[in-house]
């Protein structure tokens, strides 16, 4: 089956405006609109975006020098004598004003410049899970919305079989063939399925509310179309489950642990920072400028940086064993959605090929038995009731078969850029 269609933005637009402004025009909502209206409306991909921007932006400064430092001071200041608080009358008293500028060792900013890279890698793949989440939910959504418009629509069928069913009972009551109190067993059937249909609008309500999450306004849209069908087969997950979006996070969380590994080594070689001070004296005397370098001195590398080292290599391990973890979890997760998709593909069939055929069969075998008199009204109730629950059962088993489809799909199969 092809992929679902990806909608460019303007095609979104052109939608939204014609919902609103020509109702007319757009009569119902397909699974695939409904997937593209909620890549481009769900506040939680803006906010992903966002995010993406964040990571983005904090990552240019990674590599650069620090800000240098202005420095001003007083240097030889004389506090006693004639002299006192006099700027200008000491040969050493002295007005300073000057630089400094700190320089991380090489090894350092690259570590730097490389977790900040594994931080923009990581809030992509954020992105492209929390999208991955959107078109699942929306397509559950859309699934649930699908199943209860079906079965509302199946009430309509429903409500005209009752019809003529009261009237077959009335026209045998009014042959003499049926006892007066059985003209009440219709009524009583029609009043279930008002109550149930009641219920099932309460549903719908339910269903679109959790749609509009997704899509907003456009979820009030009449759905069209059929239960959607994704390749499901067995191999194709199995090969694919290192691409699970729960596991997309892991590649850039490791080399963002690595980078750090790699910056609390870089602690063990030596900052370093140079300074230029312009040193001015009285009118008598010169001024002067002072020219510094300075260097760390990590030499108690055992109580400060090992234990740094330690503890990043640490969260590394522990990234690493959340893999497996994850990864082992998944695995077990597939091999259970594979069998119940494989359990609900031989339901439906069943359904299809053999439990809707004889639920209908039953009720014209016992609607048949009634009109010649060798059967019970009872038996044709409890046939039709039967045929309901089979149908309806259909729908259930159809929408929890499509569900499980999405499931699989867009943990394994959804390859939308």
């Amino acid at each position: 089956m092809k992929p679902l269609i990806r909608w460019a933005p303007h095609h979104v637009a052109a939608l939204t405006i014609g919902v609103f402004l020509f109702p007319g025009l757009v009569s119902a909502l397909t699974l695939e609109e409904a997937l593209s209206l909620a890549e481009h409306q769900a506040p939680s991909l803006a906010a992903q975006a966002a995010s993406l921007q964040a990571a983005r932006s904090a990552a240019i400064p990674a590599g650069e020098l620090p800000d240098p430092k202005l420095k001003l001071g007083l240097q030889s200041v004389p506090i006693e004598g004639d002299a006192r608080w006099q700027l200008d009358e000491e040969a050493m008293t002295m007005q300073m004003v000057g630089v400094m500028q700190e320089v991380p060792n090489r090894a350092k900013r690259q570590a730097r410049i490389e977790a900040a890279r594994a931080s923009v890698a990581l809030a992509d793949v954020q992105q492209t899970m929390e999208r991955l989440s959107v078109r699942q939910a929306t397509a559950e959504a859309w699934i649930a919305s699908f199943a209860v418009e079906q079965k509302l629509s199946l009430f309509k069928q429903l409500y005209q079989e009752n019809k003529l069913f009261s009237q077959a009972v009335q026209a045998r009551i009014a042959g003499g063939r049926g006892q007066t109190a059985e003209g009440v067993l219709p009524k009583q059937e029609a009043a279930l399925l008002a109550e149930q249909e009641d219920e099932l609008l309460s549903n719908q309500a339910v269903a679109r509310a959790d749609l509009r999450r997704w899509i907003g306004g456009s979820a009030s849209q009449p759905l069209t179309g059929t239960w959607p069908r994704w390749p499901a087969e067995a191999d194709h997950h199995q090969n694919a489950i290192n691409q699970h979006p729960a596991l997309l996070a892991f590649d850039p969380m490791v080399r963002e642990a690595e980078a750090k590994i790699r910056q609390a080594i870089a602690e063990k070689t030596p900052d370093w920072s140079w300074g230029v001070d312009y040193l001015r004296r009285g009118r008598e005397y010169g001024d002067m400028v002072n020219l510094s370098v300075s260097f760390d001195l990590p030499i108690f590398t055992g109580s400060r940086q090992d234990p740094k080292i330690a503890a990043e290599r640490a969260r590394l391990a522990q990234v690493e064993a959340q893999r497996q973890a994850t990864l082992r979890m998944h695995d077990r997760e597939l091999t259970a959605d594979l069998a119940e998709y494989q359990r609900l593909t031989r339901a439906v069939d069943r359904l299809e090929e053999s439990l809707l055929p004889l639920a209908e069969q039953k009720v014209q075998l016992a609607m048949v038995d009634y009109r010649a008199g060798k059967g019970e009204l009872i038996a044709v109730i409890d046939a039709r009731r039967q045929l309901v629950e089979t149908r309806l059962r259909r729908i259930d088993t159809s929408r929890d078969l499509a569900l499980s489809n999405a499931r699989l799909h867009f943990a394994f199969g959804d390859t939308q850029p």
